[in-house]
């Protein structure tokens, strides 16, 4: 895997294209890589710029000092039924040999699994209260109720809160008669109490999502459509606010159960936190994604990645209109200052906070020009991330029988990812903290402090290597925060060394603005997507990325979003690599 892609942090004044692409994200790269490689255009009228140093925009794998194997601080996994980042990653299975795998892309990557680890041996830490994450089930098996330091429903008690979610939208979707008759073959009630599947598919969801009604008589929200109520209101609606701190604290994220889209949450619940779902990863780490779409691109003669390049503003009233639409102004980074690239179309393949970081008054933004946009592009709900990667001198959670995966908590750092040991050193990686959305507020308060973390010697790293990080560590008082944390989550039962080194990525920094996104209730989701896709009809300008699809959090959800776009807009076909009958959303 070859990530040193050569990026061209100068300019080209008055650069004339076709496509200005603005942003080298997954959506970025992938729309780069489908028009040059497909020959819709020559690589030379199809640019890609981004502001920062280094490709794939929120997805970011690195290795510590020490270790040999990456760990991620971004987007680190995804779904082997997204089809597209699947494809891409694997290679796809021709008609005449289905167990045969043809690369799509050059660069080499190598699928392993994404380890979810033992439910028996990973923690649940909870109102100080701790056991095993499977307590639920051993307790179910023996035909008891396990308690809990929560005070449910009595119909809710001894329940899980995977158990609780699907229980909860299984109730919701069979309270409307009209998805109960089309769909209640496959809703289904399992043998006991606690089973639920969801064998809906992604055409179905897109069925149901804008139709569905809330029908439950004693409730404020009765006859309401489930897409203008807030999944937090749902829930306590359903399970009282004992049952919504349950679900947020035992799911591990309160991004899952904040007061976002209900009818988006349902299928985003039961598709990726449920039973069967596999996870896989690339070994060579998550961003390698990002790096083969760039070197496919790359392989083309003209094409160029303008790196530390930063778009402030884009207008049609230019000397060069005669041969090209619009005039777009960039800062180069490096030397402060501005120059020009002349274009016909544009591709702002980025997420909600780097589009309003652009010039809000030009002609496209101005809210007194185009206040729909400006109405949709607020549509979704920037969810903050912080995560910190830890390097330990040996993995002592292997003392608790620990080898993979997550324990989950109530406390600030809310999960801890096992990310794995080098085995010649025995340096280990453990991801120390999911810190999202309610927890915000407490990590920002010692991520402003002046004194970082100071980085110790260990086993084949040197010093060295180490203080080249010094810039990325987190400070002393959130690592010294943190271990108390670990050390209450896992209990006396280990001792838990100093880390060695951390690495700490805060994404609500600009341009970035969040982790991830959700969509807003109230919005028409089945209208914004499409929409963002051209906003405007008679201007060449176009919006793509995670933030505005169905798969929020999700790289396919980028995909998707600019292949659509790519169809729409660009006259281009399906690639032979996908399947014809793979459903790409609204």
């Amino acid at each position: 895997m070859n990530k040193n892609t050569p990026l061209n942090p100068g300019k080209h004044p008055d650069l004339k294209i076709e496509v200005a692409i603005i942003g080298a994200g997954t959506s970025g790269l992938y729309t780069a890589y489908r028009l040059v490689t497909d020959k819709k255009f020559k690589a030379g009228d199809v640019q890609v710029f981004d502001m920062n140093s280094k490709l794939g925009g929120r997805l970011d794998s690195v290795v510590m000092p020490g270790m040999d194997f990456w760990g991620e601080l971004g987007g680190m996994r995804y779904l082997t039924s997204q089809q597209i980042v699947t494809t891409l990653i694997e290679g796809y299975a021709p008609p005449e040999d289905p167990n045969k795998r043809i690369p799509v892309l050059t660069d080499q990557m190598t699928p392993i699994p994404f380890p979810m680890g033992d439910s028996s041996k990973l923690l649940m830490y909870l109102r100080k209260d701790r056991c095993k994450q499977d307590a639920w089930n051993v307790a179910q098996a023996e035909g008891k109720k396990l308690t809990t330091r929560y005070y449910l429903n009595d119909d809710d008690f001894g329940f899980s809160s995977d158990q609780l979610f699907n229980k909860v939208i299984y109730d919701v979707l069979m309270a409307d008669p009209w998805v109960a008759e089309k769909y209640g073959k496959k809703i289904k009630r399992g043998k006991t109490i606690y089973d639920y599947s969801f064998e809906l598919d992604s055409r179905d969801w897109d069925d149901i999502k804008p139709k569905l009604v809330y029908n439950f008589p004693n409730s404020p929200y009765d006859k309401r459509k489930v897409n203008d109520l807030g999944f937090w209101n749902l829930i306590k609606d359903q399970v009282s606010q004992e049952g919504y701190e349950f679900l947020a604290n035992a799911g591990g994220y309160y991004s899952n159960t904040i007061n976002w889209n209900s009818a988006e949450a349902f299928p985003y619940m039961v598709g990726d936190f449920s039973a069967g779902t596999i996870y896989k990863t690339i070994e060579e780490g998550y961003d390698s994604i990002a790096y083969a779409l760039a070197n496919a691109y790359m392989e083309h003669e003209g094409a160029t990645i303008w790196s530390e390049n930063k778009l402030l503003t884009f207008t049609k009233a230019h000397p060069l209109t005669d041969t090209h639409k619009y005039e777009l102004t960039f800062l180069n980074l490096k030397t402060n200052t501005q120059w020009k690239v002349y274009a016909n179309s544009i591709v702002l393949a980025m997420p909600r906070k780097s589009l309003e970081l652009l010039d809000q008054n030009n002609f496209f933004f101005n809210i007194n020009e185009n206040s729909t946009l400006n109405y949709n592009i607020r549509s979704v709900i920037m969810e903050p991330a912080f995560k910190i990667l830890m390097g330990f001198p040996y993995p002592w959670w292997k003392e608790l029988g620990i080898d993979s995966g997550h324990s989950i908590t109530d406390l600030p750092m809310r999960q801890c990812y096992y990310f794995g040991t080098d085995e010649h050193t025995d340096n280990s990686m453990l991801l120390g903290s999911y810190g999202d959305m309610e927890t915000e507020t407490f990590w920002k308060a010692l991520t402003d402090d002046k004194v970082l973390f100071e980085v110790k010697p260990a086993k084949s790293a040197s010093l060295k290597e180490l203080h080249e990080l010094d810039d990325v560590q987190a400070t002393k008082l959130m690592v010294d925060e943190l271990m108390n944390q670990l050390r209450e989550l896992h209990g006396d039962q280990v001792t838990i060394p100093e880390p060695y080194v951390t690495y700490f990525k805060d994404w609500t920094e600009d341009p970035f603005g969040a982790g991830y996104h959700a969509w807003k209730a109230g919005y028409s989701v089945k209208n914004v997507m499409p929409y963002m896709r051209k906003p405007v009809a008679d201007e060449q300008i176009h919006i793509c990325g995670e933030a505005y699809s169905d798969q929020q959090g999700w790289v396919e959800g980028a995909f998707c979003e600019a292949e659509k776009m790519l169809q729409e807009y660009f006259g281009m076909h399906r690639p032979i690599w996908l399947s014809p009958d793979y459903y790409l959303g609204w």
